[in-house]
């Protein structure tokens, strides 16, 4: 019997000593999304939305206090709920941030969208935000010298630093700090925004923390071969979680793991985390995870997004009183990414230029449409509703029928082709480029010729192709529909253009 007891207490000694023992391990947890410019779920409601976005933040919070939640870069802007007034205010990003405090997001880098934004619309932003904001290689310009970005509260300026440093505990009550880097790709050039070399801020401002801290990670928004170049630069960080391409991916190069998820949440990236404080070696296990609609709704943040949404509702509907209605299945993703749109014609630039013709019961020579135009920034897939196509064409306008000179005509297709890059891209119905020659109908343009183009109004306004507007005396006629008429407001022509191929199908 004092055997057994022996043995007993022996067992029980042995199993307490090995909770206590201390496995040199700390752990820990990122929640990564990026480029999320709608607070509610996308896609007739089948993905995204930032009320599970917390829903998996808060789970994950609960298997294990050490997590932080990240965003990477795009956020404020382009949004449909962005562009309307409220208080005879734009929005401007006003709702993402109001929806990022009550998540308490852990920190976000600037993407190059933060800056489509005016300085003064993104100051309101950044003293509205809860959350701590990271650069190394964006500034504020000033008539002296470009400064950092800062938030004001209280009359107190608090700069927007150049790293991010936290501190977190082990089981045992040790702590350890991790640090953070960020750079944003140059690629939005505003007359109040300085940018500084992105790979030479990264390696400087990782210089400038590695040793105040047992491991650094990147937060970027840049391209994948930017984010691959820097981990080629700095190759101890464990990982880089990125943004900007708007479709997942997951990249090695060397021991750098380099992430991004996909657009408006569909997607996040949970990375599991383990710091060996002997060996200081960092383990990263990252695992994609869809946001669709098996993810409860956080009801904290849900009637922050609902209170939003009722906003927007009501606005839309006061053009489409239906516009929660599935008007359209896009089996294949109908593509209205920046990039695409402003060099190449998309298949979502195709559609909108059909719609344009379909307004006028196709009896125009001709559709275009400046790139520009189509602010969603992402693509489409699956049931599309009206206020989908509202994401496309936040800024709505007419659709003019326009009698042009074939001479001035090629002018334009012209300036539309060597504009590939920027916002004056054309998108085109029923004309098309063979080598150097432009055909409109199969046929080669007429300079002589009159043809009938429909435009949208912002391409005759002379904004993005200065010589088109309705005082070049080659544009012989403008006729601007009538509210009843469909072409009255593009967004509606796509929405019944979209309706009219479904029941077709």
């Amino acid at each position: 019997m004092k055997t057994f007891k022996t043995f007993f207490l022996l067992t029980i000694l042995i199993f307490f000593s090995s909770c206590t023992k201390d496995d040199n391990k700390i752990d820990f947890t990122f929640l990564q999304i990026n480029d999320v410019y709608e607070i509610a779920p996308i896609q007739g409601g089948e993905f995204g939305g930032m009320a599970r976005v917390e829903t998996v933040h808060q789970q994950l919070l609960q298997e294990n206090p050490n997590t932080m939640l990240f965003l990477a870069g795009d956020f404020l802007n382009p949004s449909l709920l962005g562009t309307i007034k409220v208080d005879g205010k734009r929005v401007k990003g006003k709702q993402m941030v109001e929806v990022m405090n009550a998540m308490n997001f852990d920190l976000v880098a600037f993407g190059n969208h933060e800056f489509d934004v005016s300085q003064k619309e993104l100051q309101q932003r950044l003293n509205e935000s809860n959350f701590p904001w990271i650069s190394a290689n964006v500034k504020l310009k000033t008539k002296e010298v470009a400064i950092p970005f800062y938030k004001e509260k209280n009359g107190q300026k608090e700069a927007v630093e150049e790293t991010f440093i936290k501190e977190i505990s082990d089981k045992d009550g040790t702590k350890i700090k991790i640090g953070f880097i960020s750079v944003t790709l140059p690629s939005n050039l505003k007359d109040y925004v300085a940018y500084d070399n992105m790979f030479v801020k990264a390696r400087a401002s990782y210089a400038a923390i590695k040793d105040s801290v047992d491991v650094v990670f990147g937060l970027t928004h840049v391209k994948i071969a930017n984010d691959k170049r820097i981990a080629k630069l700095i190759p101890d960080l464990p990982l880089i979680m990125g943004g900007h391409e708007h479709t997942n991916s997951l990249d090695t190069i060397g021991n750098v793991l380099i992430t991004k998820a996909d657009a408006n949440a569909k997607t996040a990236y949970i990375h599991k985390i383990s710091y060996n404080k002997k060996t200081k070696k960092t383990k990263v296990i990252s695992e994609l995870k869809e946001i669709n609609s098996s993810v409860k709704k956080d009801q904290k943040v849900a009637a922050i997004v609902n209170k939003w949404q009722t906003i927007l509702i009501s606005k839309i509907k006061e053009i489409i009183p239906n516009s929660d209605e599935v008007i359209f299945s896009a089996k294949t993703p109908l593509d209205g990414r920046d990039t695409p749109v402003r060099s190449q014609q998309t298949n979502l630039g195709k559609l909108i230029t059909s719609a344009m013709s379909f307004a006028f019961d196709d009896q125009v020579d001709a559709a275009l449409v400046n790139g520009g135009s189509i602010r969603i920034d992402d693509q489409l897939r699956g049931n599309i509703t009206p206020i989908d196509i509202f994401r496309v064409l936040p800024y709505g306008g007419d659709i003019v029928k326009v009698a042009i000179k074939g001479r001035l005509l090629k002018r334009v297709l012209d300036y539309g082709q060597l504009a590939a890059g920027t916002g004056a891209y054309l998108h085109r119905h029923n004309v098309t480029l063979q080598e150097k020659d432009w055909f409109v109908g199969g046929e080669k343009i007429n300079p002589n010729k009159t043809y009938t183009v429909a435009f949208s109004d912002y391409l005759l306004k002379g904004f993005d192709i200065p010589f088109l507007s309705d005082k070049n005396k080659e544009v012989l006629s403008v006729y601007h529909p009538k509210e009843t008429e469909l072409g009255f407001d593009i967004r509606k022509a796509v929405v019944a253009y979209l309706k009219q191929k479904k029941n077709a199908n």
